[in-house]
């Protein structure tokens, strides 16, 4: 008896180490699987023979695999794909220094997220190409390090990154993402570390990162951001900020004093040193070479106790040094060279006996070396800088006078005419918008600068037309137009979600052209719709017309290719019931205010406004974050120029909404209601609304039609003056509708309220 429970515990022992290595087992298959994905590099040839657990693999330089209670927590693995090519990077393979063609980035992620306890991931010169997935940070949680340097990743950081709350350090140096840095680094509040240089990153820097109080390190240089620098006072344990080779520009930024090392060369920062950076006693590595900075250096920089490195050569720093001037006593190097700085070299810096490197070449110092510039150059320089001066100061003072005049002559110009223009310019736009010409809008009007805004004439200068997308990239991006692709008839034309070439998703809106219509007309009114740049727009990026180029041409069609919106329309929204995806008040209202801010925008940001958009809820999308984009802008600047213009959908809508389905304001109310009372059929919107408008007046009427997610997630001030202003747009008589200006402000107001009232109850 005795040997049979000695028997049962070697059995049970046995079942239990069986258990406890099913999870490692999972993992040493995906091992293999990365492996293979990574098409075998040398740097994992040790896995081929080596049966056992791979925790146990000895670390090297090229691999490292830390485990924890069976589970891989730390994961390195360095490549030999470093090379970089010599051209920019098109985010297409390249042979012998990415990944081969059959590669796929998406697959290889969803293998890496079998590794849920991940907390170091290193990924180093293995030639991953493409871009990186949006759903990296789902099984990452616990993940505090991420490496991907040396790829040649590309496209933009993915938004999600920002849930990744436990990450500490991120490192993306040398890759190809080129698009502008995003703004949500303060989610990532236990970041110490960030480095993202020698890519092609645009724009100003991200000021979210002077809010994450733990970031000891940024690095950001050798990109393409440009602007200016915000004050870094507020990180109080940074210790390096390497900007260098960049665009900023303006004045030096504030900095904290316990930076150690800051380089901020090879960018555009002009005024002078502040005086503050001699309080730096912490600084170590200074670099502000090759600007347009002026002015003398403080005195007290140099006499900094812990500063070693001081390079401020290069730029256009004048003046004397003051005689009080001394080094302190760590400074090894100092490079002052290429400035115009004069009169007598500091003993500190001329004398070399305690081994101090001090380059001072090309400046206008009176010392016996011959690299100086000539004793007339810089007499003329300094006489030229003073005269210089001056006259800015006077040009300046020419200016103001001459603005305070010029808008004094404006401003009785203006009172004068104020009501004949107000006129004149009504006349116009009614004209323009009811115009029924072949054109639908006149070519003249379209080529006229007088009639496009500021903002879409300061487009046209930064901006290329509108691009014409060839019918063969639309057919392989759409797989030749398959059904499989296509999703659904639009409010216009027929939709097709497409993958273009570079790995981006499109949705492509396919029309028929009218056999009257102008070619040339209509890529100038194209043009202009693709310069209407709103974050509450969806964009056109392109077109493409197919069958020819005669006007008579009775086989052409045209298509339009819009950005992909991925979250689906307001109207789907709205019809969800489910606690998770249910739409709350303050949901709805930020969704309508982006909407009234688009709406505004196609009415005022450019002249002739641009009326007739279509508003319905179903053409309100919704991108990854929930901020709405609204679609089928703008057609009825083309609408002339299409034969099939509605579809079966448009045409029921008519008889519901006959005489005001040109008028915004009256159709974004019914949005307004939608948002109100939940999803409404179009040719039952008009009905509806009068048959139960008495009911918006008591609260009891309220209860029995408002949206009961609304009632339990609304306070009832707001809910009032959004009830107030969907009245007042569904109005019967025009004259009473508000403005989009009032529409706007007025949907402020409600979510003031709204987000003040949430602010109360959570207080409480």
């Amino acid at each position: 008896m005795r040997y049979f429970y000695f028997d049962l515990l070697i059995l049970l022992c046995l079942l239990f180490i069986s258990n406890s290595h099913e999870l490692e087992q999972d993992q040493n298959q995906a091992l293999l699987e990365l492996r293979m994905f990574l098409e075998f590099p040398s740097s994992l040839q040790i896995m081929e023979n080596y049966n056992v657990d791979f925790c146990y693999l000895p670390s090297s330089s090229n691999l490292s695999i830390k485990c924890e209670d069976n589970s891989i927590i730390e994961l390195k693995i360095f490549g030999d794909k470093s090379l970089k090519p010599s051209s920019s990077f098109n985010g297409f393979a390249i042979p012998n220094q990415t990944l081969s063609m059959n590669f796929s980035i998406d697959s290889f992620f969803i293998t890496l997220t079998k590794f849920k306890t991940l907390k170091v991931l290193t990924l180093v010169s293995l030639g991953i190409w493409g871009k990186l997935p949006n759903k990296i940070e789902e099984s990452f949680t616990l993940l505090q390090v991420l490496d991907l340097s040396s790829n040649f990743l590309f496209g933009s950081i993915p938004p999600k990154i920002s849930t990744m709350v436990n990450l500490q350090s991120l490192t993306l140096d040398e890759n190809h993402f080129n698009t502008t840095l995003p703004n949500w680094f303060d989610s990532l509040f236990n970041l110490t570390f960030l480095s993202l240089k020698k890519n092609h990153f645009k724009g100003s820097f991200p000021f979210s990162l002077c809010k994450i109080k733990k970031l000891e390190v940024i690095s950001l240089s050798q990109n393409e951001l440009s602007g200016e620098l915000p004050s870094f006072n507020s990180l109080n344990g940074l210790h390096v900020l390497d900007l260098r080779e960049n665009r900023f520009e303006f004045d030096l930024p504030r900095l904290p004093k316990s930076v150690v090392t800051v380089l901020f060369s090879n960018n555009s920062f002009s005024g002078e040193i502040p005086k503050k950076f001699g309080e730096l006693n912490h600084l170590q590595h200074l670099d502000l070479s090759s600007n347009h900075l002026e002015g003398t250096p403080p005195s007290t920089l140099f006499s900094l106790s812990n500063l070693s490195y001081l390079n401020l050569a290069n730029n256009v720093l004048s003046g004397e040094f003051s005689e009080k001037l001394h080094c302190g006593g760590k400074l090894g190097y100092v490079d002052i060279s290429s400035n115009k700085l004069s009169g007598l070299l500091p003993s500190c810096l001329a004398n070399s006996s305690d081994g101090r490197v001090v380059r001072y070449s090309r400046n206008c110092l009176s010392v016996e070396a011959k690299n100086q510039q000539r004793g007339s150059y810089c007499k003329d320089f300094g006489s030229r800088w003073k005269k210089f001066k001056i006259l800015k100061v006077v040009a300046l003072m020419a200016i103001i006078f001459g603005f305070v005049l010029v808008v004094l002559v404006f401003g009785v110009f203006v009172c004068k005419k104020f009501h004949l223009m107000k006129k004149s310019r009504k006349e116009v736009l009614v004209k323009i918008v009811q115009d029924k010409s072949a054109a639908g809008v006149s070519s003249e009007v379209l080529a006229n600068a007088r009639f496009i805004s500021q903002a879409v004439k300061l487009g046209t200068q930064t901006s290329p037309t509108c691009r014409q997308f060839s019918i063969q990239e639309l057919k392989e991006a759409t797989k030749n137009f398959s059904l499989l692709t296509c999703i659904g008839d639009g409010s216009i034309g027929k939709l097709h979600k497409g993958k273009l070439g570079s790995g981006s998703y499109v949705v492509i809106r396919s029309f028929v052209l009218s056999k009257k219509c102008s070619i040339q007309n209509l890529k100038a009114k194209l043009d202009l719709l693709s310069k209407l740049e709103h974050p509450n727009l969806v964009s056109l990026l392109g077109h493409c017309i197919d069958g020819g180029v005669q006007d008579d041409s009775s086989t052409q069609k045209l298509y339009l290719v819009y950005e992909f919106v991925p979250n689906g329309d307001y109207h789907t929204r709205l019809s969800e019931n489910s606690a998770e995806k249910a739409l709350k008040w303050s949901d709805r209202l930020a969704i309508l205010i982006g909407v009234a801010k688009a709406v505004h925008f196609l009415h005022t940001g450019v002249i002739p406004g641009c009326f007739s958009n279509g508003l319905k809820t179903k053409n309100v999308l919704l991108d990854e974050h929930c901020i709405p984009k609204l679609s089928d802008y703008g057609m009825s600047i083309i609408k002339e120029d299409i034969e099939k213009f509605e579809t079966k959908s448009e045409k029921k809508s008519k008889s519901c909404q006959r005489t005001k389905m040109d008028n915004d304001v009256y159709n974004f109310g019914f949005i307004l209601l939608e948002s109100l009372v939940g999803p409404i059929t179009c040719d039952k919107g008009e009905t509806y609304f009068l048959n139960e408008k008495a009911s918006f007046g008591s609260e009891d009427g309220r209860r029995k039609i408002v949206d009961p997610i609304v009632l339990t997630t609304c306070c009832q001030e707001s809910l009032s003056i959004a009830i107030s202003i969907t009245t007042k747009c569904i109005s019967q008589e025009s004259s009473s509708r508000p403005s989009f200006e009032d529409v706007l402000w007025n949907l402020q107001y409600a979510a003031q309220v709204q987000a003040t009232a949430d602010a109360d109850q959570k207080s409480d």
